[in-house]
């Protein structure tokens, strides 16, 4: 029989996850330290990322629905002359810029990036958790198999170079729900002519939250009374929770 440990606990925490943990190991941890009973996350960010996790408990689950289709912005870097086959640095090199290629020139890449402000077409990456009959597809990417995937609609609200040494930039991405970073890296790339990858990938807002108030795990796991960096239902932003659910009944 399973446990029913663990308080029950309402309300969302904002978490900073760090780099080398899945969400759900993230997840984890924190659910622990809060001793609570249940609690769900609105976003999956990959291992290798960092940055906000929204994290819901009890009634706060409730908006789990609007937090999955909220916009989201992004700090990623990009390193040029190398494509992988997951679209960050996590893969295998698929292919390369030739001998030849030395650095990429600021006003070209700004030139790109034009192209890809607004809405566009993505294919979304084979290693993802994106479904064909009832397996993820990163079950069939790792067995070699690629799967014919429909190209996605999805819009970037603002893509700003935040720095750029013609090896590798790092940009600013304010992003619709469904947008793959890791696909937009490589997209970039792939018109640059010389290939592209993630290096580095921090979540910065998810809706209406913002990372600079989000806390990490050993802040957390340090705190006399971890319970308090919740926000309770009754102080969530006006129109995530549906009438009536603020307060208990």
């Amino acid at each position: 029989m399973a446990s029913r440990r663990g308080q029950l606990l309402d309300g969302v925490l904002l978490l900073d996850k760090p780099q080398g943990l899945s969400s759900n190991h993230a997840l984890q941890r924190a659910k622990r330290t809060l001793d609570a009973r249940k609690a769900g996350h609105t976003g999956t960010l990959d291992p290798f990322a960092t940055g906000l996790l929204v994290c819901c408990l009890g009634r706060a689950t409730k908006i789990a629905g609007n937090m999955l289709a909220a916009d989201k912005a992004y700090e990623a870097t990009l390193l040029f002359g190398e494509e992988t086959d997951s679209g960050d640095l996590t893969g295998n090199i698929v292919s390369q810029a030739g001998s030849d290629f030395q650095e990429v020139e600021r006003a070209r890449f700004e030139v790109v990036l034009d192209a890809f402000r607004g809405e566009i077409s993505q294919i979304p990456p084979m290693y993802s958790a994106l479904k064909k009959d009832g397996r993820p597809l990163y079950e069939y990417a790792r067995k070699g198999v690629e799967i014919e995937r429909p190209p996605r609609q999805v819009v970037i609200r603002e893509l700003v170079t935040r720095a750029f040494d013609g090896r590798q930039a790092t940009i600013y991405v304010h992003c619709s729900k469904g947008t793959y970073i890791r696909t937009l890296a490589q997209d970039i790339g792939r018109m640059l002519g010389c290939g592209a990858h993630l290096v580095a990938l921090r979540r910065t807002s998810v809706g209406p939250f913002q990372l600079q108030d989000a806390v990490d795990l050993d802040t957390l796991q340090a705190m006399p009374t971890p319970q308090t960096a919740l926000i309770l239902p009754e102080n969530l932003p006006e129109g995530l929770l549906p009438s009536g659910t603020k307060q208990k009944g």
